[in-house]
């Protein structure tokens, strides 16, 4: 039965996500493209919002993080260094029945099809980067490669970085973009794409302080998450078993989220020693080293990153986020309990009629209102529809304009969480509405 719920719970998150303007199918009006999803108004909101507070956290509110923003096309050479162009494979086999493809490292019985229990051929390795041609001539020589992580960017950049911003160990370097990996089986709604944006890390630590700046990170990534709402018992940290490392890794942990479909990976936070920078320095012939004029120490700096995935995390926000709510009468109230600091919608202004001058003084809130919140204007449909609707889509108060406007040049602060109401002068509006989203919590 638990299961049941949980494959609901997915169900129904798709249909809102569609129905309010979250996500949409890529190229639907063509039948759909596989695995590529179109964020509408409210879910490009949210994930903005998403992407915004991972940045304010990492980068902007530290001394010790510079931001960066990297091409996606990089030269080929920088994958051959890093060892995707060998090494970033997975086990693909066919079905020789129903001609599907698995990946086999994920099939619980990798003699046969999950689908049709037909026969499977020899695993052969399939790389996940997509390839193109930069220029007029589709030849060997133009074969450039889609990022299939933002990292390289920031390694290749490193003494760039070090030599323009004057930092120096322990420090790191933040960016966020598109990535692109051809994955054999994508799934789960936005949980597993061809096409993602990353928010990633790389601090370069002194290699003696590598052990301690990883469980520093560990511990940060984990919070933040808790910061936003995620409640505690739907996270854990797992540290990975040496079997499961990467062949670049000393050390590894997933911040992970109970999906619908169980514990999966939210976040990686790694501990890749020196390994990126002493490859690019070994295929680049330049020096990558960094020398400290302190200790006269010359060293390459370990790295410990963390790197966690705009759309998952916007998944997962808005998974933990969703609840029914019986009400008295029997009627369900569907409701997102975001952050207000990540909900697309902070505040909806509503006139109670759309007469008697109502409506122009609600409009001239929501204007002003505008300055310092996103705001939504709605004067259609009976105030409870209007708050059903905001309820779906997260939106944490609602202010109501009534006929005792006019009188006590207030208006009714509603709460999305409680349903409590209260009356708030309109020149406190801004300063209210501030301390509310400061102090809210859970």
């Amino acid at each position: 039965m638990a299961e049941k719920k949980k494959e609901d719970l997915m169900e129904k998150i798709v249909s809102l996500a569609k129905r309010r303007g979250f996500v949409f199918q890529s190229s639907e009006i063509y039948g759909g493209l596989s695995s590529c999803w179109d964020y509408g108004p409210m879910g490009i909101e949210l994930k903005r919002n998403v992407k915004n507070a991972w940045w304010d956290y990492m980068i902007l509110k530290r001394d010790d993080v510079e931001g960066i923003d990297c091409s996606i096309l990089m030269a080929p050479q920088v994958w051959v260094a890093s060892g995707h162009l060998k090494n970033f494979t997975d086990p693909l086999v066919d079905c020789k029945e129903c001609k599907k493809r698995w990946r086999q490292d994920k099939l619980e019985d990798q003699s046969k099809c999950p689908e049709c229990g037909g026969g499977l051929t020899e695993a052969r390795n399939f790389n996940l980067m997509f390839k193109t041609f930069m220029g007029p001539l589709e030849d060997a020589g133009a074969i450039v490669y889609m990022r299939p992580e933002t990292a390289q960017g920031m390694f290749v950049n490193f003494k760039n970085v070090v030599n323009s911003s004057r930092q120096k160990p322990p420090f790191g370097i933040g960016q966020i973009g598109k990535s692109f990996r051809n994955e054999i089986t994508p799934g789960n709604f936005v949980f597993r794409t061809r096409e993602f944006e990353q928010m990633e890390m790389e601090f370069f630590v002194p290699p003696e302080e590598d052990e301690k700046w990883y469980e520093y990170w560990k511990n940060q990534r984990l919070q933040w998450y808790h910061i936003y709402g995620i409640r505690p018992d739907n996270l854990r940290l797992r540290e990975h078993d040496k079997s499961e490392l990467a062949h670049y890794a000393k050390a590894c942990a997933d911040v992970e989220f109970m999906y619908p479909w169980g514990w999966d990976e939210l976040e990686g936070i790694a501990n890749r020693t020196d390994f990126d920078l002493k490859t690019h320095q070994e295929h680049s012939g330049k020096d990558l080293t960094y020398f400290d004029d302190q200790t006269k120490e010359r060293y390459l700096p370990f790295v410990i990153e963390p790197a966690a995935g705009a759309d998952r995390a916007t998944l997962a926000f808005l998974l933990d986020a969703y609840d029914e709510e019986v009400k008295e009468n029997g009627e369900t109230r569907v409701v997102l309990h975001f952050h207000p600091k990540l909900a697309p919608v902070k505040v909806a202004v509503f006139p109670l009629m759309k007469k008697d001058g109502l409506d122009e003084i609600a409009k001239k809130i929501a204007t002003d209102l505008k300055e310092d919140f996103t705001t939504f204007y709605d004067q259609s449909g009976a105030i409870g529809r209007r708050y059903a609707r905001q309820d779906e889509i997260g939106t944490p108060f609602c202010l109501t304009i009534d006929y005792d406007t006019k009188e006590d040049n207030a208006v009714t602060l509603r709460h999305r969480d409680s349903m409590e109401q209260k009356r708030v002068k309109i020149e406190d509006l801004t300063r209210v509405l501030k301390e509310e989203i400061k102090n809210w919590k859970r």
